[in-house]
């Protein structure tokens, strides 16, 4: 034996120079899509940071051309008058009872419904999901009419109940995430707990809503969102003013021959806050139930 030995290349073609040119262009590629990334959040985000900047400028400063994106000064009191300019507190009470109430009902209804669903077998199952699913296309402004005409005769029409009682009866497009993601829980851990003595309604409330936790704050979300920003519905069933939410309340001062808009910029900027957030502090439940319930089922 010569003792020679013979060196073969980990990777038959791939030369330094190449992995290289392939770094250089990963690199490229990944800096090109945080590019289009970075533009498409200053999209989202600028007419955010106008709304928050506004809300401290005087009113010659908001209208000046060309915009003036800094203020000279903090105008703080656009906040104070704002808040004393009509009932904020108790409009504020209103519209979080109305959220409250909402959610509640959204998480009651809605997962009991997708539990009957997608646990339960019972004849024509499939078909009325499929018209369940369908009643999404109908927007509000096709159902109000009948649903004030329904109110009106329950005499419930200047009332929290027309903004309340809706939520205990199901929403479609929530039933449908909830339905989803109860599809991809293993059918075995309701069958081991039937065995071992539980009802269903046990199985449901103990076993299925802990387990979709991700999908229930989701819906959590986004019943709040919708109720804490509903304008079309007070509008059309409240008629006292005070039982005004929020969103009518800013309409108010909209409706002034002579609006103030650094006014109206600060009381949305209250608004806007909650919501975003109550977005990052529940993001990774959010996430994680839009994204199973998409996959799953």
């Amino acid at each position: 034996m010569s003792g020679h030995v013979r060196s073969y290349p980990t990777s038959a073609g791939i030369t330094p120079s190449k992995v290289r040119s392939r770094k250089r262009t990963e690199r490229l590629e990944l800096a090109v899509v945080y590019a289009i990334l970075i533009l498409f959040a200053l999209a989202f985000i600028l007419p955010f940071l106008w709304l928050v900047l506004g809300s401290f400028k005087s009113s010659t400063e908001l209208f000046a051309n060309p915009p003036v994106w800094l203020p000279s000064r903090l105008h703080w009191e656009n906040y104070a008058t704002g808040f004393t300019e009509f009932p904020f507190l108790l409009y504020l009470r209103n519209t979080l009872l109305i959220a409250a109430v909402n959610i509640v009902g959204a998480v009651v209804s809605n997962t009991m419904i997708a539990y009957g669903f997608s646990r339960i077998d019972w004849k024509y199952r499939d078909g009325v999901f499929v018209l369940v699913l369908a009643t999404m296309m109908l927007p509000f402004q096709v159902t109000m009419i009948p649903l004030f005409i329904l109110f009106q005769k329950l005499g419930w029409i200047g009332t929290f109940l027309p903004l309340m009682v809706p939520a205990f009866f199901g929403n479609p497009y929530f039933i449908f995430l909830l339905r989803q993601f109860f599809v991809g829980i293993p059918k075995e851990l309701s069958q081991s707990a039937k065995v071992d003595g539980a009802s269903e309604f046990r199985i449901y409330w103990q076993m299925i809503v802990p387990l979709s936790m991700p999908v229930v704050t989701t819906v959590m979300i986004f019943s709040f969102t919708h109720a804490w920003g509903d304008f079309i519905g007070p509008l059309v069933f409240l008629s006292d003013n005070k039982l005004y939410t929020l969103s009518l309340g800013i309409q108010q001062i909209m409706s002034e021959n002579d609006p103030r808009w650094p006014l109206l910029l600060a009381v949305g900027v209250s608004m806007t806050l909650p919501v975003i957030v109550i977005f990052f502090l529940l993001q990774k439940y959010f996430i994680q139930g839009i994204t199973f319930s998409g996959i799953k089922g």
